[in-house]
């Protein structure tokens, strides 16, 4: 099924992996970093297609959905950046931790929730991952955090679930992304230092999509080399368009921090197509012809595609298969998404407690009548 993979599966090579070489990765504070060269079998190639894939064509379609005015609120679509989630789901077990920035409908796919439920939940409807209530930004998952509005607030989030990990002693891992319009942040600083002082096992990712809603890196930021902003911390810049680099640099990474040498940041180069969000578009900051560039020459799915179809790990016909089942797919999600009733009224003020809380507490009975305590 496409929308449920299991992840630690990805890892293994069995003989007859075709060894791929990629740019080498920049690395801050490291002897050593990710390997130049890693093996791809056919299995692995067709299942990250089929991921990315997938994100590309559900995003397509909310972009549809919003401006239809089906789909309503804040919406950041993560079209151009599925080499960044597939790259990184495939490195890390489905028990490792992950939480990220409002762009997270592809990370909540990664995640194992459904195409279905993620759809619902962005038209706010029953079926919808968070039961309609959290829309595009606020989705979750065993083992995901969530998108999170507010900018760069899931960074410090990340940290205590590194220490959670830590302190519990299971081996587990949290990756912590952010947007380098976040990369700013006081908040990160904070988290960076406890994270080097305790030697938390964090890894702390920066998409770098090159713009912070409408303003370049460049106009933003000082220092634009990302990787290197722990400082204390090692760090290592990666093509953030290529799904088997962006595997090979997390595995690296997350091998350093089971190890207890503590945290590491990573910089992921990568590229959105559409703007920040629905309400921006795209183009008032940046050329047209900027963006064809990049869809022609990095885009990740069709960087993958060619990667196959060169080493005869697949033919035309066989992707364009998965092409078509990932659309009927999408469309059948698509249509219970518009189906599905919403939540009915009397469930508002419910779920905001894990447990039921006791009834006397002031403001926490659904349709109590508040009462002054002065």
């Amino acid at each position: 099924q496409v929308s449920r993979f299991t992840v630690a599966g990805w890892r293994a090579f069995p003989q007859g992996a075709v060894p791929l070489c990629w740019q080498k990765c920049d690395l801050h504070r490291l002897e050593d970093g990710p390997p130049e060269k890693a093996e791809l079998t056919r299995e692995q190639g067709l299942q990250y297609y089929r991921v990315m894939q997938t994100i590309r064509r559900m995003e397509l379609k909310a972009d549809q959905l919003y401006k239809q005015k089906i789909i309503r609120g804040f919406c950041h679509l993560y079209d151009g950046q599925e080499a960044c989630a597939a790259g990184i789901e495939a490195a890390i077990t489905p028990t490792d931790h992950l939480i990220t920035a409002y762009r997270a409908h592809g990370y909540t796919f990664t995640r194992g929730v459904s195409i279905k439920e993620i759809m619902a939940e962005l038209t706010g409807r029953k079926g919808g991952v968070a039961k309609g209530k959290g829309g595009s930004m606020h989705m979750y998952a065993p083992h995901f955090y969530g998108g999170n509005g507010i900018v760069g607030a899931q960074v410090p989030l990340g940290a205590g679930i590194a220490l959670a990990c830590q302190y519990q002693g299971n081996n587990q891992v949290c990756v912590t992304l952010y947007g380098d319009g976040a990369a700013n942040q006081g908040q990160l600083f904070e988290s960076f230092n406890m994270a080097a002082l305790w030697k938390l096992p964090c890894i702390f990712i920066c998409e770098n999509n090159k713009y912070g809603m409408g303003t370049s890196v460049e106009r933003a930021s000082a220092s634009t080399d990302y990787y290197k902003r722990g400082d204390f911390i090692p760090g290592i810049r990666v093509d953030g368009m290529d799904v088997l680099c962006v595997r090979e640099a997390t595995k690296f990474a997350a091998e350093h921090c089971r190890s207890g040498k503590g945290p590491i940041i990573m910089e992921l180069q990568t590229y959105r197509y559409h703007g920040h969000s629905m309400s921006d578009p795209g183009v008032s900051y940046r050329t047209r012809d900027e963006i064809q560039e990049v869809r022609s020459k990095s885009d990740p799915i069709s960087m993958l595609k060619d990667r196959m179809l060169d080493n005869n790990m697949a033919s035309v016909e066989e992707l364009k298969e998965i092409d078509i089942s990932i659309r009927k797919e999408v469309e059948e999600a698509t249509q219970f998404s518009t189906s599905d009733p919403e939540p009915p009224l009397e469930d508002l003020c419910n779920h905001i407690f894990h447990n039921n809380p006791p009834l006397e507490v002031r403001g926490t009975h659904p349709w109590a009548a508040l009462k002054s305590v002065s």
